[in-house]
């Protein structure tokens, strides 16, 4: 069973950082495609970035590109996602979400077969 469960949210104010951790069970997470995706009240989920089984494939979202860093670490079944430069809007829940194929571009909802229940980040101007 795949289970990725996330932490670390919490409250900043606007210019700090944050770093999320998601852990996943799985024998072979090393070949899981990671993504993370937010989620702000009464918006639609929004994607934020995706790593592949290489640390050398990675993709953001426009409007995190240049302040979030998506690492991980495959010795620890975790994947981290290290946020600075924290604006207002960047307060969201942020949701880590796993495709066990490996295969998946990973942008896209649909791509991912599991969900971690998702930790709540508030970022105060």
């Amino acid at each position: 069973q795949v289970q990725p469960v996330e932490s670390g949210g919490g409250l900043v104010q606007a210019g700090g950082s944050l770093r999320l951790s998601c852990a996943v069970s799985g024998r072979t997470f090393s070949i899981y495609t990671m993504g993370w995706f937010r989620q702000a009240p009464g918006k639609a989920r929004e994607f934020v970035a995706v790593i592949r089984r290489s640390n050398a494939y990675t993709l953001y979202g426009d409007s995190v590109k240049g302040r979030f860093t998506i690492t991980r670490d495959n010795a620890k079944n975790t994947v981290y996602l290290q946020m600075n430069s924290l604006k207002p809007g960047d307060t969201a829940v942020y949701y880590c979400a796993a495709d066990p194929s490996g295969l998946r571009n990973g942008v896209a909802e649909y791509e991912y077969g599991y969900w971690g229940q998702g930790t709540q980040v508030t970022v105060s101007s």
